[in-house]
């Protein structure tokens, strides 16, 4: 019954399977993936939502619209953080919509455009069903989103049937539920409106993940063998390095290494301070916050069928509930020494970020960059 929703909180609902735009700037992703194709092919297979009514559906949309609006206020009193711009509005969508959201912000993000040409096995159209069918999969487990790099104020997106899946699953209060996810969501929108330059430097990261070089293919596979080797004698410490994220760290050159470190520390921070800032506001204006908190928590440890670990494994969903864990450790320790507004710090540049062993260390951090 979700089918075709796409509301945003002031506007009217319109077509949830819109295509991506059709033009992007070029990067080394040129010809990579065609993601048109991709937002198709996701749509195809992805499986439907809940059961539920029309009434109970355009309910919740409704309700989520609304609670994205309401959850700005004590996000910003809690952050510090954007207190005189205005609030903008939020987008209620089904999966296929998220499918085709993510699809054209992926264009967006490693300007392949929308549209792309067969160069290789593994490029254009062949890669746009393979990305179709992991964002099906994904679109099976994304509650919200915010994306920086579409609209003039980015699009924060909630995912309304995947919403109602997880809280009839842990059995929690809908509206309360509701509203704890969204002050997660607008926790990024946030982040990103307070440092805009944030949305730049992601991007200059991919371009430099997407270049393309010349070094030999036993280079790649030297340093492939010795990954193995390492963990073989109980190396690769850093989560990072484990998994199949690891891997793929041990094929890359050093610039392109350093380039996916940086957006995992940025992704490890971003996850960390909207956990510890959905946790901080909780309490106030959630009545059931301590058992929703338990049960999410309890949720994301909860074991999966086989096919469902690799396919968590090769999508880096695991490592994504790894950045929640120990981005949040890092932000509650460095604003319980400091206080939230020198916390805030961190938002003013590149240089500011945590380092991957500050991360494991906040006073490592303190001491770089608070002195």
């Amino acid at each position: 019954m979700f089918e075709g929703v796409d509301k945003r909180a002031d506007a009217p609902a319109v077509d949830s399977a819109a295509e991506p735009a059709a033009e992007r700037r070029r990067s080394g992703f040129s010809g990579a993936v065609d993601w048109r194709l991709a937002a198709r092919t996701g749509a195809a297979l992805v499986p439907p939502g809940p059961r539920t009514s029309r009434y109970s559906a355009e309910q919740v949309v409704g309700e989520l619209a609304d609670a994205s609006v309401r959850a700005e206020g004590p996000v910003r009193e809690v952050s510090g953080l954007l207190d005189d711009q205005p609030v903008p509005s939020a987008r209620v969508v089904d999966r296929p919509g998220w499918i085709s959201a993510a699809a054209d912000s992926m264009s967006q993000l490693t300007g392949t455009g929308a549209e792309s040409t067969d160069k290789g096995l593994l490029s254009g159209k062949p890669a746009g069903v393979q990305a179709g069918a992991m964002l099906a999969f994904l679109s099976t487990a994304i509650l919200g989103q915010y994306d920086p790099f579409t609209g003039p104020d980015g699009t924060l997106l909630l995912v309304a049937p995947n919403i109602m899946a997880v809280e009839r699953a842990l059995g929690v209060a809908p509206a309360d539920f509701r509203f704890w996810v969204c002050l997660h969501e607008v926790t990024h929108r946030v982040q990103f409106s307070s440092a805009p330059w944030l949305a730049d430097y992601m991007r200059a990261n991919v371009e430099t993940l997407g270049e393309a070089g010349d070094e030999p293919l036993a280079d790649m596979l030297g340093r492939l063998v010795e990954e193995v080797r390492d963990r073989r004698r109980g190396g690769a410490d850093d989560p990072n390095s484990r998994g199949v994220v690891g891997l793929l760290r041990a094929t890359q050159a050093p610039p392109q290494r350093e380039a996916l470190d940086r957006l995992l520390m940025l992704g490890t921070l971003l996850e960390g301070h909207a956990d510890h800032v959905m946790d901080a506001v909780g309490p106030a204006v959630i009545p059931t916050v301590e058992h929703i908190r338990a049960a999410f928590d309890q949720r994301r440890k909860r074991p999966t069928n086989p096919l469902q670990r690799i396919l968590r494994a090769l999508l880096g969903v695991d490592a994504k509930v790894a950045q929640y864990v120990r981005g949040k450790a890092f932000v509650d320790a460095v604003v319980e020494r400091v206080g939230m507004a020198q916390f805030n710090t961190v938002w003013t540049n590149a240089e500011t970020l945590p380092r991957p062993a500050e991360i494991e260390d906040p006073q490592r951090w303190v001491a770089r960059v608070l002195g």
